[in-house]
C-alpha cells in the first residue's frame, strides 16, 4: 500500500527533497515543493499536501534489457549459476518455447513489473538469431504500440560477434532492426578477427543509420579488451551515431595502467557505458566451493571521473543470467550504490539513472522544471540512508500528475508457460 493517497486535483507537494542537480544546484539534496497541475509540473501552487521530506525523482530509465529472455527461471533454471550454464539453458529454452505467443506474454509481464515501480523508458535487447529474429522484431513492435504513452521502448539486436559479416543472415537482421526503428547490438568477445567484424558492423550501422549497442567484456579474464577494440575501430571508421557499451566487467582485474589507457580511449571515442551490477554479481568469479573474490562491476568511478557517460539497469529479471529482480530500478539504485561504492563519492550519482541513460539511448532528459511531464516516483524517505535502508514497497508512483496502481501482476499469470518443462 502507498504511504499515502494523493488527491486527484491539482496540488502542491510541499516539504519534498530532491536531487540538488535536478535544480541546477550543487547540493546534494534540496528540501522544497512542486506544483502539478494538468498532468505537469507547473509554477502556480495549488492544494497542498505536506509530504514530510519524502524524496522525489523523476520516472526512471532502465537502457539494458533483456525482455524476451525474463521470467522464464521456473522452466530453465541455470543448473551451476554459471556464465556457460546460462548460454546453454537460454539455447535451449528458446529453441524450444519462444513461439510470438510465449514471447509476448512475458515481455507484457515484465512491463507490468516496470510500470508499477516507476520506469518510463526501457531499451531492451532481443536475440536475432534466426528465425528467433522475424518471431521476436513484430512482437516488440506491437508491445511498443500498445504501451506508448506509459513505457517508451526501444531495441537493440543481440548476437555473437562470429555471427557478423558481409552475409545474407546478418543483413537480413540489420534490415529488420532498421525496419522496427531499432539499434544494432552485438556480444563483442575475443576472437581473432574481432576488428574486421567491428569494421563491418559499423558500416552496417551507418549505411542504415542506426546507433550501436554492445556486451563486452562480460568476464574476469583481463586479456579480454574489446572494450577497447570498440573504442579504437569506432574512431578509425569515423562512427559519429551514439555508442553503448555494457558489462565492461574485465577491466577490474587487468592491470591498472593498462585499464586506465583503454578508459582514455573511451573517453576520447565518446562511449556511453552501462553497468549492470546485480547481474555480474551473481554470474562472475563464480566457482563451485569457492567464494567469490570479483564483484564483475566494472570502473564506474574512474570512467566518470573522465567524463565518460555512466549509466546503471536492470539487466536480466528471473532468467539463467539472473535468477532474481523485477525491474525494479530503485533496486538496481541500491544494489550499485553498495556494489560500486557510490556512497561517499559525488553527489549527483542518482545521473546515472535518470539523465545519463536518457543521454546515452536518446530518451526525453529528465525534468522537473515548469512544463515537464508531471510522471515522478515519490519515495517515504528524506535521505540517501533512509532510501537505501528499506526496498520502498510503498512508494508512490504519479504519471501525468496521477496516482497509478501499483499491483504487480502475480507469478501464477505465466504457470501455463512454464508447463513446457
Amino acid at each position: 500500500m502507498d504511504f499515502k493517497t494523493l488527491p486527484r486535483t491539482a496540488l502542491t507537494l510541499e516539504n519534498v527533497t530532491l536531487p540538488g542537480w535536478l535544480l541546477g544546484q550543487n547540493e546534494d539534496l534540496v528540501r522544497t515543493s512542486l506544483s502539478i497541475d494538468g498532468g505537469r509540473i507547473v509554477e502556480t501552487t495549488a492544494t497542498p499536501v505536506d509530504m514530510a521530506g519524502a524524496m522525489v525523482f523523476p520516472a526512471f530509465i532502465d537502457m539494458h534489457t533483456h525482455l524476451d529472455k525474463g521470467h522464464i527461471w521456473d522452466r530453465a533454471p541455470n543448473p551451476d549459476g554459471s556464465f556457460p550454464g546460462a548460454l546453454e539453458t537460454v539455447g535451449a529454452d528458446r529453441d524450444a518455447n519462444w513461439s510470438a505467443d510465449d514471447v509476448r506474454t512475458r515481455m507484457d509481464f515484465a512491463l507490468r513489473c516496470a510500470w508499477a515501480h516507476g520506469t518510463r523508458a526501457i531499451r531492451t535487447h532481443l536475440d536475432s538469431i534466426a528465425p528467433q529474429d522475424d518471431i521476436s522484431w513484430p512482437v516488440f513492435a506491437e508491445l511498443r504500440d500498445q504501451w506508448a504513452g506509459r513505457i517508451e521502448l526501444q531495441a537493440a539486436c543481440l548476437m555473437g560477434v562470429d555471427m557478423v559479416g558481409e552475409t545474407s543472415e546478418f543483413t537480413h537482421t540489420a534490415d529488420l532492426v532498421a525496419r522496427h526503428g531499432g539499434t544494432l547490438g552485438m556480444v563483442a568477445y575475443p576472437v581473432p578477427e574481432l576488428r574486421d567484424k567491428l569494421r563491418i558492423f559499423f558500416r552496417m550501422a551507418s549505411e542504415r543509420g542506426l546507433q550501436a549497442d554492445f556486451h563486452a567484456d562480460e568476464t574476469m579474464d583481463p586479456s579480454a579488451e574489446c572494450l577497447r577494440a570498440i573504442a579504437e575501430v569506432a574512431m578509425e571508421e569515423g562512427f559519429d551515431a551514439p555508442i553503448v557499451v555494457g558489462h565492461c566487467c574485465s577491466l577490474s582485474t587487468q592491470d591498472e595502467t593498462r585499464a586506465m589507457d583503454t578508459l582514455d580511449l573511451v573517453a576520447k571515442a565518446g562511449l556511453n557505458i552501462v553497468s549492470l551490477p546485480m547481474c555480474n554479481l551473481y554470474l562472475q568469479d563464480r566457482h563451485a566451493g569457492r567464494t567469490p573474490r570479483g564483484r564483475g562491476i566494472t570502473l564506474v568511478h574512474e570512467m566518470k571521473a573522465r567524463g565518460i557517460n555512466v549509466s546503471f539497469a536492470s539487466d536480466n529479471t528471473r532468467d539463467p543470467f539472473y535468477a532474481y529482480g523485477d525491474l525494479d530500478m530503485l533496486e538496481v539504485m541500491r544494489q550499485a550504490t553498495r556494489i560500486g561504492h557510490l556512497d561517499h563519492s559525488d553527489a549527483d550519482w542518482s545521473r546515472a539513472f535518470l539523465s545519463n541513460p536518457a543521454s546515452a539511448c536518446g530518451f526525453a532528459a529528465p525534468s522537473l522544471a515548469p512544463g515537464a511531464p508531471a510522471d515522478l516516483v515519490i519515495c517515504k524517505a528524506r535521505s540517501w540512508t533512509e532510501l537505501f535502508a528499506r526496498p520502498q514497497a510503498d512508494r508512490i508512483v504519479l504519471r501525468a500528475g496521477q496516482q497509478i496502481d501499483r499491483t504487480l501482476p502475480d507469478y501464477n499469470e505465466l504457470d501455463h508457460l512454464m508447463r513446457t518443462a
